[in-house]
């Protein structure tokens, strides 16, 4: 699970297992295998890095190298 903070300044917490494209539009829009879209503040690089550093958690570093 990943925290991202809506346009409205408000933080929820996303799945990222679920994540299945971000793209910047230039607004950040996460879309989930769901097919629910989330526009969030951060940007498509930090999202990408809070995955890896959740992923990194759950799997002991494994994703870490793969940068």
């Amino acid at each position: 699970m990943i925290d991202v903070t809506r346009m409205n300044d408000t933080v929820f917490t996303i799945n990222a297992e679920l994540i299945e494209m971000i793209e910047e539009t230039p607004d950040t829009v996460i879309t989930l295998t769901t097919g629910k879209k989330f526009i969030v503040k951060e940007s498509r690089q930090t999202i990408k890095n809070r995955v890896k550093s959740y992923k990194s958690d759950i799997f002991g570093g494994k994703f870490a190298s793969e940068a």
